[in-house]
């Protein structure tokens, strides 16, 4: 068979989860495969062209989903060495700490996880020291303790969100610096000769055409092929898993490659796909012992996917918004509640800024109401924004396959009054940041095809947990059913939280790296 070939760990997938692993095992001197069923994503001027990126969606995997209606739909979703951190956002905040116990919210409750805040917290570190995180501890008072500061200072303000800043906190909230995965170095709001980051505009759901923002493939993938022991194969996409006779173990990855099919052995096996693929890799792959996929003897495979209730938002401000690199403000006054209202509401942050092209392409989705703007003034005048509520984990919200083989997810909405409340906080602060009381939806930036905001911030397929009857995996994310299988990336959340999953994802693949090491030793 073309390809064949033993390892000590295969890692499907490149991105925050299987990159930010292979970083960790690099070092061992063990032999890394990685399966990126992707290709390096190319470096041209398109990277940072608007209308490639969202209205043609060069960029975007040419793939077809269904839905639970049956309706196809093409996902937000990108194959890349890096996976989706190459058009990430870089917005890199912790879980609460009372995230990782039960909250109440007014649509149900959301779960607590097997291990709390203070077992991440010592990873959260070391992932914010790694992919070089700007921020400032200490000034958002929903964060949670931190045992050791960010090593690089909070992105500057440019005026207008300085202003906007200053506003909020005269008004008694409290904007913080959002933390951001970036290779900037900068000296009075302006790149130094040293920095990769340029500050352009292009950096929020873009590729980085100058390699300065910190996704997975820059930051992990490419120091681990440094490694003479670490290797990469593109363009191979896991067909299945093939298990041991008892089933205990999986003994081949099946790959078809360019047209041909390999298989590859390993010790260990890692599926690091995304929350909705590597669920629909497990369920590919049932066999006669595993006839429910695998690791689904509890049936939770594919189940609670969350997304969180997302919406991405342009207001007007009454003055110009000169902004170039906008995403630098957070504010979490409302994340675990309000004056009037006794559940969590959410997270609001700064979008990249909104321009000509996309507003031409948001406009048609905006006649509720029809700004007596030309549309350039209106990109002149922008301010975007980006709100994050938790939404629960229901087992109907699930991915499954067709007769033939294809994605379907089933969604319906969960706890969507808080997300509403959310959107009706923003709304009510707008006059007093200077800004016409309209949320306008960018409905581009969420690539949304299906409710709420699309496959953006995917979660919780192959959730983990001390219990094998209601858990896929175990604390260190191995599955109970098999003894050399484990998951890294979002599937394993038991909740979603309110904050990108990203960081948490990181800290995850580096709390299993460390697990992995000592079993390989």
């Amino acid at each position: 068979m073309p390809g064949a070939e033993h390892v000590d760990v295969i890692v499907v997938g490149t991105g925050a989860g299987g990159g930010t692993l292979a970083h960790r095992l690099a070092p061992s001197g063990k032999r890394i495969l990685l399966l990126e069923r992707g290709d390096w994503l190319r470096r041209e001027k398109d990277n940072w062209e608007s209308r490639a990126v969202f209205i043609e969606a060069k960029y975007r995997a040419n793939e077809t989903w269904y839905d639970g209606g049956g309706h196809p739909f093409h996902p937000g979703i990108h194959y890349y060495v890096g996976g989706n951190t190459k058009m990430y956002g870089a917005a890199l905040l912790r879980l609460r700490k009372e995230d990782f116990g039960e909250i109440r919210h007014h649509g149900g409750v959301s779960p607590a996880w097997p291990l709390g805040y203070e077992d991440f917290e010592p990873y959260y570190t070391q992932a914010e020291h790694l992919y070089q995180v700007h921020g400032a501890h200490g000034v958002d008072p929903t964060e949670p303790p931190a045992s050791a500061p960010y090593r690089h200072p909070p992105v500057s303000h440019e005026p207008r969100i300085q202003e906007l800043a200053d506003g909020l906190s005269g008004l008694g909230y409290h904007p913080f610096p959002l933390p951001l995965g970036i290779l900037l170095d900068e000296e009075n709001g302006k790149p130094t000769y040293r920095s990769a980051c340029v500050r352009c505009s292009a950096f929020d759901g873009f590729p980085c055409l100058v390699n300065g923002k910190a996704d997975a493939q820059v930051i992990c993938v490419e120091p681990a092929l440094q490694h003479p022991n670490v290797r990469l194969v593109t363009r191979a996409y896991v067909r299945r898993l093939e298990t041991s006779p008892s089933g205990r173990e999986v003994t081949k990855v099946h790959v078809e490659r360019d047209g041909a099919r390999e298989e590859y052995t390993a010790g260990i096996v890692v599926v690091a796909c995304g929350a909705v693929n590597s669920a629909a890799l497990l369920l590919r792959s049932a066999n006669d012992t595993h006839p429910r996929g695998l690791a689904n003897s509890s049936d939770v495979v594919g189940r609670h996917y969350m997304r969180h209730n997302n919406s991405a938002v342009l207001v007007i401000s009454k003055t110009p918004n000169p902004t170039v690199f906008q995403k630098t403000l957070g504010l979490n006054d409302f994340y675990h509640g309000a004056d009037d209202w006794d559940y969590p509401l959410g997270h609001i942050q700064m979008l990249g800024k909104s321009d000509g092209e996309m507003i031409k392409g948001e406009a048609p989705d905006w006649a509720i109401w029809k700004p007596g703007l030309p549309l350039e003034v209106m990109a002149q005048h922008s301010l975007d924004f980006w709100l994050t509520s938790e939404d629960l984990p229901d087992p109907e919200n699930r991915v499954t396959l067709s007769a033939e083989g294809e994605i379907v997810l089933h969604i319906r909405e969960t706890n969507m009054e808080g997300h509403r409340r959310l959107q009706g906080k923003l709304r009510r602060m707008l006059e007093s940041m200077g800004c016409q009381q309209h949320l306008l939806p960018r409905s581009l930036y969420l690539g949304k095809q299906i409710p709420i905001g699309g496959t953006a911030h995917q979660c919780g397929t192959v959730r983990f947990g001390r219990d094998p009857k209601t858990s896929a995996l175990d604390a260190n994310c191995r599955a109970h059913d098999l003894d050399n299988l484990y998951v890294v990336d979002g599937s394993f959340f038991v909740s979603s939280g309110a904050v990108n999953p990203a960081l948490t994802i990181i800290a995850n693949a580096l709390r299993v790296g460390d697990h992995l090491l000592e079993r390989l030793r």
